[in-house]
């Protein structure tokens, strides 16, 4: 691939990134409409035509590894593992 044709590559995925991010908008603010009418409503189900909506609450329980590694170094260091992956990025 030549240098035009790579330049023009990164150009087209900039510009694809900058749309997904107005679309990332739009969709929060959709989300954020319809959130608040379901509050109005004290519902956490919704119909919408041929749409089922679910607002609803998630309990996740996290292993909390700063103070893990605060009050006991030794075991958080025995438990811990270390990933390798390559990370892509355009600036």
């Amino acid at each position: 691939m030549s240098q035009p044709e790579i330049t023009a590559k990164v150009q087209e995925l900039q510009e694809l990134k900058r749309m997904q991010d107005e679309l990332s908008k739009e969709i929060d603010a959709l989300q954020d409409t319809i959130k608040a009418y379901m509050t109005e409503q004290g519902t956490d189900c919704l119909i919408a035509g041929a749409f089922k909506v679910l607002w609803s609450t998630v309990t996740n329980t996290r292993l909390n590894t700063a103070a893990l590694k605060k009050e006991l170094p030794d075991i958080a260091e025995r438990f811990t593992t270390t990933t390798t992956f390559k990370r892509f990025t355009v600036q």
